[in-house]
């Protein structure tokens, strides 16, 4: 199942409309953002990260040209493209982060729709629980496990068990 970063607008929390602009970024490899780098940046209105990708490139590949190996060129191409599709997500989200944006949460859902739906389930039932005066009931504690086992945790025996 794939997970999905949610982030929440700046802004005040009652304000209408709020809602609607909550953004969910999925955690997973982006192939428009592999297959389009520079095309999916102008996109999502990244605009220093296309500085910053545009000057990489330039660089590297100015120094291969100088070093002679202009022959790699095209692999290194590739693989830049390869990291802005591993990290597409990372990167949008930073870019919220700079405009004001918060982190809300993550949710782990099998699409879009249902992520949503978890999300915002959750997200209005402790707002109704904070709302009603109710203090808001922490997490039940984990259970601690016992010192005393069946004898055997993986391959090696508790102290002073028996063989």
């Amino acid at each position: 199942m794939p997970a999905y970063a949610v982030m929440e607008p700046p802004g005040r929390i009652d304000a209408p409309g709020r809602v609607d602009r909550f953004v969910f970024l999925p955690e997973k490899f982006s192939l428009s953002a592999f297959m389009f780098g520079p095309l999916w940046l102008i996109g999502h209105r990244l605009w220093l990260e296309l500085l910053v990708y545009l000057a990489a490139a330039a660089v590297i590949l100015s120094i291969l040209w100088v070093i002679g190996a202009g022959s790699v060129a095209m692999a290194v191409v590739i693989l830049m493209q390869y990291l802005l599709g591993l990290e597409a997500a990372s990167i949008r989200r930073l870019m919220l982060r700079r405009r004001g944006w918060r982190d809300a949460g993550v949710v782990i859902a099998d699409d879009l729709d249902l992520a949503e739906r978890r999300f915002f389930d959750d997200h209005f039932a402790h707002r109704a629980r904070e709302t009603a005066g109710a203090p808001v009931a922490p997490l039940p504690p984990l259970p601690l496990p016992s010192s005393r086992g069946s004898g055997v945790t993986g391959l090696f025996p508790e102290p002073g068990g028996g063989r």
